[in-house]
């Protein structure tokens, strides 16, 4: 999937770049039609493709596979299965992030969903200055929105947000370090008071410039480690940041997904596989990718800053990172960063020291430490595979015997 941006600069753009597995269906479980399936540069099931745009370079890798969800009502409620281990429904009971505004500097939102209906302030198309209206012709900042603070629809039906009290601010482009760089500051001078960064793209003092700025003005900034975990590992910016809380995916069993990038400047991690997000015209998908888990983690800081107003943006990640459940290597490692996100005691704990909180103990399965966890399969070897070796053994241990038996006649 590429995410083509609005033309009209004339700057050489940067590459950003987003990588995820997908299965789209429509509102009602049916699957979506090419409409649905932006952008419009072309989609193949179960293929690897890079698109390049001229003059707006966005190169992206998607993997896509469309399927269908089931058609019963609840059936998008019941894929947010991370509620459960996070304990929203606990933390929701403290507070839902009313009165945050949560800046998403992406492809755009899509402000007409069912789920994001009131959710969405008025945004700002950079390089246009203009306003951002409801466009999103890729769907990534819809879903990053969706995660952060979608407000579901109907009775318990649709995506409900980590922080569905929360205002969305959408701001776009994302292919150009000057003009990431502005829209963060725009979004200070709005109000935000999280920004999500959920993206790959050149470094630039300049936008390094914009996010120190914003962290003088008490904003929490959130990133992504990246995506390629498996292809080379590079640092991606500007997740790699010292200034971002830079966030890595886990899957259902707490795992380190092969695709999230790992280094020292990994600071958390948080679910990232498996997650049900809403896409422009009124449609869900099935994604995978730290985007996903940096969405769940602005959600997080969102709800901390409507419970603790009188807390810094250092104070806000001193509760995401201090409270997280240790994993992996015992203390801060290179694939966990600090640990994974707890949400329920980021938000009630008593405050950690500052950047030496030891985590919590950890109580579900883990990976090895000092070494890649395994990925977001059954942790071994499928059973049908092994079925299918043990009959290709044995019919080429037949034709040999019968190649044997014919040289002895």
């Amino acid at each position: 999937m590429t995410f083509p941006t609005s033309t009209g600069s004339a700057r050489r753009p940067a590459r950003s770049r987003f990588a995820l597995r997908v299965s789209r269906s429509g509102p009602a479980g049916e699957p979506q039609d090419s409409r649905h399936a932006a952008p419009a540069a072309g989609l193949r099931p179960v293929s690897r493709l890079v698109v390049r745009q001229l003059p707006a370079v966005f190169a992206a890798v998607l993997t896509v596979a469309f399927t269908a969800v089931p058609a019963h009502a609840d059936s998008i409620r019941d894929k947010q299965w991370y509620w459960s281990p996070l304990k929203v429904d606990q933390a929701h009971k403290v507070t839902k992030g009313a009165g945050v505004v949560v800046a998403v500097i992406d492809t755009g939102v899509d402000a007409t969903h069912p789920d994001l209906r009131g959710a969405v302030l008025p945004g700002r198309q950079i390089v246009q200055n203009k306003p951002a209206g409801n466009e999103d012709g890729v769907g990534h900042g819809t879903g990053m929105a969706g995660l952060i603070a979608g407000r579901g629809h109907g009775s318990g039906d649709g995506i409900l947000g980590i922080a569905p009290e929360a205002k969305i601010l959408p701001v776009r482009p994302v292919n150009d370090t000057y003009f990431v760089g502005q829209g963060i500051r725009w979004a200070v001078g709005q109000g935000a008071k999280v920004i999500t960064l959920a993206f790959e793209i050149s470094p630039g003092e300049g936008l390094q410039a914009a996010i120190r700025e914003a962290i003088a003005a008490d904003v929490v900034i959130v990133g992504t480690s990246g995506n390629e975990g498996q292809e080379g590992n590079p640092r991606e910016y500007p997740g790699a940041y010292e200034e971002v809380l830079t966030v890595g995916a886990v899957d259902r069993r707490n795992r380190v997904a092969p695709f999230s990038n790992h280094g020292a400047h990994v600071d958390l991690t948080a679910p990232g596989v498996d997650i049900t997000v809403p896409s422009p015209e009124y449609g869900y998908v099935q994604a995978r990718g730290t985007s996903a888990s940096a969405a769940l983690v602005a959600g997080a800081a969102a709800l901390i800053r409507a419970e603790h107003p009188e807390l810094s943006a250092a104070d806000v990640v001193d509760r995401l990172t201090g409270t997280a459940t240790d994993r992996g290597d015992k203390g801060k490692d290179d694939y966990y960063g600090a640990g994974q996100l707890n949400l329920l005691a980021a938000l009630t704990a008593p405050q950690p020291k500052p950047s030496s909180a030891a985590p919590a103990t950890a109580d579900a399965p883990v990976a090895a430490p000092g070494r890649t966890p395994a990925d977001d399969g059954d942790g071994g070897i499928p059973p049908l595979l092994i079925v299918a070796a043990g009959v290709v053994l044995l019919a080429g241990a037949v034709t040999a015997v019968a190649l044997v038996a014919r040289r002895r006649h």
